[in-house]
């Protein structure tokens, strides 16, 4: 659910045109398989996974409004923004607040003035985020000269995914030692689809793409590279 109201805003004797964001996530549980081979109870958003990427320009202020269908509390962070005289809307369960009980609703008021770039958003309760509470947030530059640099964007969220929810795995590792533990996260999914199942992206040569590469994973470091090209 995405509603936008616009602000004009009076900066130093110039227009500036920004806008409220307003989405809504009904948080709850869905069965259903990301991997194409196992099946488990997940948390997902709106009945969805992968949830779908937020994207706002730089000056818009995003209202990101929760409401917890779950049997236990929820709290949602916006990873990587300052939150600069905002702590309380950082969504660090039981460190800026205690979460949003089971039955309630909250909203996070998160300002974009000061940043711009590739980010996510995620659950910051228990396991709720690698069960699937999590997606992108790109923050667009607000210099529309920039876009002139790039023809397309493209963006490539990465997550690592499991076969069983993760509150089970937490009980097992608090049992046992860390050390040498095997993998037990042995999906990895590309916007949301597993990686060998999902399709190329095709490049046109002349033409200039902007790649925004985010690591959205709780267990794992990504390597990624393009055969035949070298990364800055």
């Amino acid at each position: 659910m995405l509603a936008y109201t616009l602000l004009i805003l009076l900066a130093g004797g110039l227009q500036v045109l920004a806008a409220r964001v307003k989405v809504t996530w009904d948080v709850g549980y869905l069965n259903i398989s990301r991997d194409g081979s196992t099946t488990w109870r997940a948390i997902g958003a709106n009945g969805q996974l992968p949830i779908p990427p937020i994207y706002v320009t730089q000056g818009d202020i995003l209202e990101l409004t929760a409401i917890n269908h779950l049997d236990k509390p929820v709290s949602l962070h916006a990873h990587g923004l300052f939150q600069r005289n905002s702590a309380y809307y950082d969504g660090a369960g039981f460190t800026t607040e205690c979460g949003i009980p089971p039955g309630s609703q909250f909203t996070y008021i998160i300002e974009t003035r000061d940043q711009s770039g590739t980010y996510w958003v995620h659950s910051h309760y228990g396991t709720e985020g690698i069960d699937g509470l999590r997606t992108a947030l790109v923050i667009l530059d607000q210099d529309a000269s920039l876009l002139d640099e790039y023809d397309e964007d493209v963006l490539l969220a990465l997550e690592d995914w499991g076969q069983e929810p993760n509150d089970n795995l937490l009980e097992r590792l608090k049992t046992l030692s860390l050390v040498g533990m095997p993998p037990n996260h042995p999906s990895v999914l590309i916007n949301g689809i597993n990686a060998n199942l999902s399709q190329p992206i095709r490049f046109t040569p002349g033409r200039r793409y902007r790649l925004r590469v985010i690591s959205m994973s709780f267990t794992y470091w990504f390597k990624v590279r393009l055969p035949g090209h070298t990364m800055q």
